[in-house]
């Protein structure tokens, strides 16, 4: 009897001890996945129903910020091309993954990627590329992969694969921040040190706003590379001091299930480049051995509950 109860109530309530731990030490960790799991709730899904599906847009080749604001991509980049904004169908990058590869079979995508999720849960959401290449994390003690490494691969998969639509996942301009002011956000874990030292939300939107500029330079060195149509987006945006709903709680991260302006308003810019490709599926080549151990333990680097 107190079994069969003890194991209804773990049922309901898939929390670790940690977790619990973690809250009962940030009480504002409690009211945010209150927010999170009520907007699920209301959403019936575990996706941003509102969101485009990527795959059904009109593009050769789409570039992906990590954690890139439609605001602050309008304030800082100056792409050559045309900028639009877009719904996405996640507040964070499992949420955009599950939304979109979800059930799929893009035998003619090649994904570059420095991000963990599509690795993570691939097999779980029945997903499957022509070809993916996961990039070294090569920075900040394996914490992230610098823009340049990324760039480097995407110009590899673009000539060895030149029928396939080509997705390219930057990391950046989420945290860790790589420019100067960001010196003050790797002491520890970013909420850590948000409570713990003199970090500002001044400090916290320029080191933003060094993460977006060093990624957007990148892009740019990119573009000219990629034949056909490109397309630059992100898959989520982030709250910087914004507040989260239905509870008001002032933010600075991107919590699941929370679709505000700030996480799923993202920018669409569309760049041309010669003549588009003529895309062809075709059968996936062999994964790449991927070490989930260590995808997971960079996760939860990451800040992520995994």
């Amino acid at each position: 009897m107190i079994a069969n109860v003890t194991k209804k109530i773990t049922n309901r309530f898939p929390y670790r001890t940690e977790d619990v731990i973690h809250g009962i030490k940030h009480p504002h960790s409690i009211v945010s996945e209150i927010n999170q799991q009520y907007n699920h709730w209301r959403a019936g899904q575990p996706y941003n129903p509102n969101g485009i599906d990527v795959f059904e847009e009109d593009w050769d080749n789409l570039i992906i910020l990590d954690a890139c604001r439609y605001d602050e991509f309008v304030r800082c980049s100056d792409l050559p091309g045309e900028t639009e904004s877009r719904i996405s169908r996640g507040s964070t990058s499992p949420e955009f993954v599950r939304g979109n590869f979800g059930g799929k079979q893009l035998h003619d995508l090649v994904y570059v990627t420095a991000n963990d999720w599509y690795a993570k849960t691939k097999d779980d959401i029945d997903a499957e590329v022509h070809a993916l290449d996961f990039t070294d994390r090569d920075l900040m003690n394996g914490r992230t992969s610098h823009p340049e490494t990324v760039s480097d691969a995407a110009r590899e998969a673009a000539e060895t694969y030149p029928n396939k639509r080509l997705m390219v996942h930057y990391m950046q301009p989420h945290w860790p921040y790589l420019g100067p002011t960001g010196d003050k956000f790797r002491q520890g874990p970013f909420h850590e040190v948000m409570r713990t030292t003199d970090a500002t939300h001044t400090d916290v939107m320029q080191a933003y706003r060094e993460n977006l500029d060093i990624v957007l330079e990148e892009v740019e060195s990119l573009l000219d590379d990629l034949q056909g149509k490109t397309v630059v987006s992100a898959d989520h945006g982030e709250l910087l001091g914004d507040r989260e709903r239905p509870i008001p709680i002032k933010t600075y991260r991107h919590p699941e299930g929370v679709y505000v302006d700030g996480l799923v308003k993202v920018p669409w810019h569309t760049y041309e480049s010669g003549e588009r490709k003529t895309i062809v599926a075709e059968k996936p080549v062999d994964d790449e051995e991927i070490d989930i151990e260590s995808v997971e333990e960079h996760l939860k680097d990451l800040g992520y509950r995994v």
